[in-house]
């Protein structure tokens, strides 16, 4: 089992999950990052700030970089290895908070790396962290079964229901689609637009 430690996180570890061959690739997240920032701007929110935890090769950052460039920046990893190729703080998000909050954090393919209670500390701190969105991409087991494509993906992960994570979510979280999640006390959404 990869337990997320910094070493767990080496330069084989990007070499074999991202770039050509992996599950993530700059151009892909360019798609993502603008269908994130614009789903933003339909509900009124102008990203003044943006958090990425587990930055891995800093895409997410990057992006903002060149195309918000006024974008206030925080980016953490666990992995020695991508803080000093990348450039990030080296954080733990089960044991560590920002001070004060981001309009979107971003929590992409991270969590799933933690055992029960680090995930459980990992959410509250980063709902702490949230002041209006939180990006959240989790595979479940059913993921794992149905279309995970297992050539570019690390298997060597906790996998848990998707009721499980719910459950763990909901107390500090609203689901509002497309990997979207606001605080309780975040977006005032549509009733049929967030489901907890």
């Amino acid at each position: 089992m990869n337990t997320g430690s910094p070493s767990s996180f080496d330069d084989r570890y990007y070499q074999r999950f991202y770039g050509t061959h992996g599950a993530h690739d700059a151009d892909r997240i360019h798609q993502l990052a603008t269908a994130v920032h614009h789903f933003a701007g339909w509900w009124g929110v102008t990203i003044e700030s943006m958090f990425d935890v587990g930055a891995g090769m800093g895409m997410w950052r990057d992006w903002y970089k060149t195309n918000h460039p006024n974008t206030k920046l925080l980016s953490v990893d666990i992995s020695e290895h991508a803080c000093r190729t990348w450039g990030h703080e080296q954080r733990n998000i089960a044991e560590w908070k920002p001070r004060g909050k981001f309009d979107l954090v971003v929590c992409h393919s991270v969590l799933q790396y933690l055992d029960n209670t680090s995930f459980v500390n990992a959410v509250s701190n980063l709902a702490s962290a949230t002041r209006y969105l939180l990006y959240l991409e989790l595979p479940t087991t059913q993921d794992f079964k149905t279309i995970i494509d297992p050539t570019a993906t690390d298997l060597d992960v906790y996998k848990r229901s998707g009721s499980w994570y719910r459950k763990h979510l909901s107390p500090h979280f609203i689901n509002i689609g497309a990997g979207l999640w606001t605080p309780h006390n975040g977006l005032l959404m549509y009733e049929l637009e967030g489901s907890r």
